[in-house]
């Protein structure tokens, strides 16, 4: 299945910062949202990621003056994306290997959606019990 086929099944609210916005805000917002991950936009370019991690590592470093930073000083970038063509598996493979959660999608330099490791495991599950299933006919039938 491709990303585009995630995409399409997905509701179209996504979660953005900027990346003058300051930490403390950014944070508000995924707890509010109960999110992980926000992508760091420059109008429609995606520049970044802050996470939840991203967070945790600047406080673990600064304490609370991190609040007092801005999305842009602590934010993951260059972000790692995908397509729309990507293959699913491929798209959990990558987040497997560079140990992240959301991966932004994109088209040219433009973010065109967002995908979560939950959305894949979904994808894994459902295409997992589609075999189970056809197994079960084809050996019903046999």
């Amino acid at each position: 299945m491709s990303i585009a086929r995630i995409l399409e099944q997905r509701d179209g609210a996504i979660y953005t910062c900027n990346q003058t916005q300051g930490v403390a805000e950014a944070a508000q917002l995924l707890a509010e949202r109960r999110i992980g991950a926000l992508p760091v936009m420059d109008g429609d370019t995606v520049v970044g990621i802050f996470s939840e991690r991203d967070l945790l590592y600047c406080i673990a470093r600064e304490g609370a003056a991190a609040l007092n930073r801005t999305v842009g000083e602590v934010m993951t970038s260059p972000p790692i994306t995908v397509t729309r063509d990507t293959d699913a598996i491929e798209a959990m493979e990558l987040m497997t290997r560079r140990r992240v959660r959301h991966l932004p999608v994109v088209e040219g330099n433009r973010m065109i959606g967002l995908i979560s490791i939950g959305d894949l495991v979904k994808v894994r599950v459902e295409l997992a019990e589609s075999e189970a299933l056809a197994m079960r006919e084809y050996i019903q039938t046999a």
